[in-house]
């Protein structure tokens, strides 16, 4: 079995020989179509381990009912002997059970493979850039962009997984007005620095304390220079600098979450080079962008001192959008939806495929950029596919209150305050534990409880658990071997059943850009082994360790060792270590 084989594709390839056979017997029509033939596990464990709706797509074409036609698929299947049994179910499904040797099979591919396996070249090596996090460069990472910092990054590591080429980039907003709020914060400390008592921070500045040291390296840096200078001298300077120190800031709260970016694009560079131009010009070419008057606000009267003022407007209701939007704004400047235009023209140039991360605050606006990346990407002569997946914020809290805020950032608890109380694997495991579109409570004391309760804890627990019972039979002098796999008994080949179904999950998960599945996929495997693991507490036949059974024993701990080799395998997409002991 090839990396990018599964059971299940080596099973839809049998059904897809007798489909062809049927043909040859003239039972089918020569080129029946079979993309909508599936080969996947029955909703109902009991049915059997495999199920195909062959019989019900085809029957048509056979000029033939669905049981029917299923009878003669199931003649050819039942000369298999890999396949147990072969039975159609209801209007002309046919389910199938598989032979043990299939399942020891799959525990000697398992181990064979180890890291590589759930792997997948689905992605044909496609490149894929995923665009995360990409907060304001104004302060410390935040658990406002912990949960799309996550996401983004267990996504590029399942696309990797899967066989894609993964462009990790961060979007540097350095220009703006917020970038001047930060440069006039950042110059205050820096006056501070040098013995000045600024008294209380302005309405409008940053507050936070962690602008001291940037405000005591501008201090260092530049001497008195530019203490008592206009602003004109030195805001281009400050806006400079203390971007660069805040970006090493954001760089050092991600690496302790075990994220760093290939790639960081500036939005100030972008400007320079004269992309927003570029975009629009091929968008006026299209007739996309038109100078036109905004509209006045809707549903309140407009403020006194609004104008109709004529703005090149991208035409966003031809997408749905309820008015055509602005790239420009009045003074000349990009607006940010502008400039975001430009941002993934660029992007495309460079990728086959653009996801982003963006908080559910941003849902607005995904319409009218995907019209907008759509009609920018044809002019690269295709359309290049864009997927924005939308995070929910996260409700912090201490034993079910709202969690107290943190000193270093003055309103808001920091990602490295979080690393620092539960851990990075805690953090970046409870963060996949809910589909990112769903609002999720982070509980610090309920997510380092030893309980099933807690997903971290409980897949963590069966690894560790595999990780001792080997040590505990290295002691008893029991080796795992496949040597007696053919003594595994039917409960312990339900684990593997288990198992089997990673790499088609990985594939899946990789299809719908959902790394969430992954986690949810782990607790499932971790659930089946703990209650094998309890098989053995009521029968002590059932144990993994039997010293008057070495060779049971042996083929036991070999199988356990191939389901920690999965929860390794899928604990490493989700960037996440499994230990060895807790």
């Amino acid at each position: 079995m090839t990396t990018s084989q599964t059971l299940y594709v080596a099973f839809a390839a049998k059904i897809d020989a007798i489909l062809a056979t049927l043909e040859a017997e003239a039972v089918l029509p020569a080129g029946s179509p079979r993309g909508n033939v599936s080969v996947e596990p029955p909703r109902d464990a009991a049915h059997g381990d495999l199920a195909t709706n062959a019989a019900m797509v085809l029957a048509k074409h056979a000029a033939t009912n669905p049981r029917a036609l299923a009878e003669k698929i199931v003649d050819h299947l039942t000369r298999d002997p890999l396949i147990e049994s072969a039975e159609i179910a209801g209007p002309g499904f046919i389910n199938l059970r598989l032979a043990p040797a299939v399942w020891r099979e799959e525990i000697a591919a398992i181990a064979a493979l180890g890291d590589s396996y759930g792997k997948s070249d689905m992605g044909a090596g496609t490149t894929v850039n995923v665009e995360y996090v990409s907060a304001n460069p104004t302060g410390p990472m935040h658990m406002g962009h912990c949960r799309g910092a996550v996401v983004g990054d267990a996504l590029a590591s399942l696309l990797e997984f899967a066989g894609h080429k993964v462009i990790r980039e961060y979007y540097v907003n350095d220009a703006g007005g917020q970038v001047d709020t930060l440069a006039r914060s950042a110059h205050l400390r820096y006056r501070e620095a040098l013995g000045e008592d600024i008294g209380e921070i302005p309405e409008g500045f940053y507050p936070g304390a962690y602008l001291i040291p940037v405000g005591e390296a501008a201090a260092q840096e530049f001497g008195d220079r530019y203490q008592r200078a206009d602003e004109a001298e030195w805001l281009a300077v400050f806006r400079a600098f203390a971007v660069e120190r805040m970006m090493a800031v954001i760089k050092s709260d991600l690496a302790q979450l075990g994220i760093k970016h290939d790639v960081f694009s500036s939005e100030a560079a972008l400007q320079a080079a004269g992309k927003p131009e570029a975009a629009e010009a091929w968008l006026r070419a299209q007739d996309l962008v038109y100078d036109g008057v905004l509209e006045a606000p809707k549903g309140k009267a407009p403020p006194e001192d609004w104008e109709p003022v004529e703005l090149p407007l991208f035409r966003s209701t031809q997408f749905g959008d309820d008015q055509d939007r602005p790239i420009r704004k009045s003074d000349g400047k990009w607006t940010y939806f502008g400039a975001d235009l430009a941002y993934h023209m660029q992007k495309a140039e460079t990728a086959d495929a653009l996801i982003d991360v963006w908080g559910a605050d941003h849902a607005g606006t995904v319409k009218r950029i995907k019209a907008a990346v759509a009609a920018l990407s044809a002019g690269n002569g295709d359309v290049t596919p864009f997927d924005v997946k939308l995070v929910q914020m996260v409700q912090l809290l201490r034993d079910g209150e709202p969690a107290k805020m943190s000193k270093r950032s003055g309103n808001f608890i920091t990602i490295a305050d979080m690393v620092e109380e539960v851990g990075k694997d805690v953090v970046r495991f409870t963060m996949l534990t809910r589909k990112p579109e769903a609002q999720m409570d982070f509980d610090f004391a309920k997510v380092v409880e030893a309980s099933k309760d807690n997903p971290v804890f409980y897949v963590q627990y069966a690894h560790a658990r595999i990780c001792s019972t080997l040590r505990k039979a290295a002691e008893a002098g029991i080796t795992p071997s496949d040597t007696h796999l053919d003594l595994l008994t039917e409960a312990d080949l339900a684990l593997v059943k288990q198992a089997a179904q990673f790499p088609r999950e990985v594939e899946a998960a990789a299809r719908a850009r959902e790394p969430h599945r992954i986690a949810f996929y782990l607790y499932d495997l971790a659930a089946a082994f703990h209650a094998f693991w309890n098989l053995g507490n009521d029968n002590p036949e059932k144990r993994f360790i039997l010293e008057h059974k070495a060779d049971v024993s042996a083929a036991r701990l070999f199988l356990a060792s191939q389901i920690g080799q999965i929860v390794r395998n899928g604990l490493a997409i989700l960037g996440v270590e499994a230990v060895e002991e807790l």
